[in-house]
C-alpha cells in the first residue's frame, strides 16, 4: 500500500495535465470500472481541488457515452457522493 500511495502522489501532481484533470480521469476510470471506493475517494479529492459541478458533469457525460447504461448508474453515484460531500463540507487529504 505504501508503494501504491507513493505512485499515486507522484502521478497525480500537476504536470502537462493539472492535478484536477488527472483526478477527473481517475474518477472516470473508477466509474467505468464500477469501483465504489474509487468513486468516493476521487470525488473527495476533486472537491479538495476545487472541482466545479460542470466539470464533474461533463466528465461523467463522457463516461456515460463510452460505457452505456451500467456506467450511467455509477455516474449517478458519483453525483450523489459529490452532493453529500459538499453538504458535509468534506475536507480530505487524498
Amino acid at each position: 500500500m505504501a508503494g501504491f500511495s507513493q505512485l499515486a502522489r507522484a502521478d497525480l501532481r500537476d504536470g502537462a495535465l493539472s492535478a484536477l484533470n488527472k483526478e477527473l480521469i481517475a474518477l472516470a476510470i473508477g466509474v467505468a470500472s464500477r469501483c465504489d471506493a474509487c468513486v468516493g475517494f476521487h470525488v473527495k479529492a476533486l472537491i479538495r481541488l476545487g472541482v466545479i459541478r460542470e466539470q464533474l458533469m461533463e466528465t461523467l457525460a463522457i463516461c456515460e457515452y463510452m460505457g452505456g447504461g451500467p456506467t450511467l448508474m455509477y455516474a449517478a453515484e458519483a453525483v450523489r457522493a459529490y452532493e453529500e460531500f459538499l453538504e458535509a463540507g468534506a475536507k480530505v487529504t487524498a
